[in-house]
C-alpha cells in the first residue's frame, strides 16, 4: 500500500546565478510542489507515489530519473509524446527574493486527466493519504478534473485527503481559485494554507472556524518566519519557525507539508507534527534548491546542535 499519493506537474528547473538578462551560469534540476513533497516524504522513509505527465524529451527524462533516484514511485506517471515537459526559471533579484518565470502553457503536465488517476484506485488500491494542491487545479480543466476524481475516490475509500492551497497568482486569480477549490471543502480532512491564502477558501471573517464548521478536521496555517499554527479537535497549537540562515525560501512550504504528513503517517500528535514540519521546512530554507537539501529521518536531529557545530 502506498502511504501517500500526490499528483501534479514537475518541470525542468533552471536556477540562475544572477539576473537572467545578463546571461551567465544556471543550474539545471527539477521543480514541482507535489514532487518536492514526494521527495521529502521518501527521504523520511515513507512510500510515496507521484502521478503526473511529462514529455517524451530529455527534460522529461530528467524529471523521471530524478524522482526514481529519490525513491519516489512513478509507475502511475505517463509520457506524452505530443507535448513538451514544462520549464521553470528561478532568478535571484534582491537579497533572498527570487523571481519565478513559468514556461508551462500547453505542457505535458497540463494534459493530466481523470483517466490518469483511475489506476491509482483500481484493484482495491487505497493510499493512506492523498495530497493535492491548488497548483494542479490551476493548470486547466483536465488537471482540475483529475484532482476532483482523486479527492472523491480517496474520500470514498477512507483515505485522509489533504489540500495545500498553494495559490499562484501567475496561474489564476483568487476568484478563479475560490470557485474551483471551495466545492471540495466537504471532502477535505486537512487544509494547509498561508495566512493570506485562507481567503481563497472562505469569505468568513473567521476563516479557520468556517473551515472547521465545513467539515475540515484540521487547518494548518503557515506564517512563514513566524512558524505555523494547527487548529482542530486538539484545540489550537503554535510552533515557531526553527532559526537557520536563510539561503533560499523557494520550496519551504512544500518541505513543511512533507514534514507534517510524515508526522501524520507516524501517528504523531499535533504538536509533534508541527515540530517535524517546521524542522523539515528549516532544512529547505537553509539550503539552495526546492528539494535538494531536504533531510533524511536521521538528519532531523541535526538542528538540535549549536550553530557552527561539527557533528562527529
Amino acid at each position: 500500500m502506498t502511504d501517500v499519493l500526490t499528483l501534479g506537474e514537475t518541470m525542468a528547473a533552471f536556477r540562475m546565478a544572477g539576473p537572467m538578462r545578463l546571461g551567465g551560469p544556471a543550474h539545471l534540476s527539477i521543480a514541482g510542489s507535489e514532487s518536492t513533497v514526494a521527495i521529502g516524504l521518501a527521504r523520511l522513509g515513507h512510500r510515496v507515489s507521484w502521478l503526473g505527465v511529462t514529455g517524451a524529451d530529455e527534460p522529461g527524462e530528467l524529471v523521471r530519473r530524478s524522482l526514481r533516484a529519490e525513491g519516489v514511485d512513478i509507475a502511475l506517471a505517463r509520457v506524452d509524446a505530443q507535448a513538451p515537459t514544462g520549464l521553470i526559471l528561478f532568478e535571484p533579484r534582491v537579497g533572498d527574493l527570487t523571481r519565478v518565470v513559468y514556461h508551462r502553457t500547453g505542457s505535458a503536465g497540463s494534459r493530466l486527466t481523470a483517466d490518469d488517476v483511475h489506476p491509482a484506485f483500481a484493484d482495491g488500491r487505497t493510499p493512506r493519504i492523498v495530497h493535492v494542491t491548488g497548483i494542479t487545479c490551476a493548470l486547466g480543466d483536465g488537471p482540475y478534473e483529475a484532482v476532483r476524481y482523486a479527492v472523491g475516490h480517496a474520500r470514498a475509500a477512507g483515505s485522509l485527503v489533504g489540500l495545500d492551497v498553494n495559490h499562484r497568482t501567475r496561474l489564476w486569480s483568487a476568484r478563479q481559485a475560490a470557485e474551483a477549490l471551495r466545492p471540495m471543502l466537504p471532502s477535505l480532512d486537512l487544509v494547509i494554507a498561508s495566512d493570506d491564502e485562507l481567503a481563497v477558501l472562505t469569505d468568513d471573517p473567521d476563516p479557520v472556524a468556517a473551515l472547521l464548521a465545513a467539515g475540515v478536521r484540521e487547518v494548518v496555517v503557515k506564517h512563514g518566519a513566524g512558524g505555523a499554527t494547527s487548529h482542530g479537535e486538539h484545540g489550537t497549537l503554535h510552533r515557531p519557525a526553527r532559526r537557520v540562515p536563510v539561503v533560499d525560501t523557494v520550496g519551504a512550504g512544500d518541505a513543511f507539508v512533507a514534514g507534517y504528513l510524515s508526522g501524520v503517517l507516524d501517528g504523531a500528535d499535533a504538536a509533534a507534527r508541527l515540530d517535524r514540519a517546521v524542522t523539515v521546512g528549516a532544512f529547505a530554507v537553509a539550503t539552495r534548491g526546492d528539494w535538494e537539501g531536504l533531510p533524511s529521518r536521521d538528519d532531523l536531529a541535526l538542528l538540535d546542535h549549536d550553530p557552527g557545530s561539527a557533528v562527529r
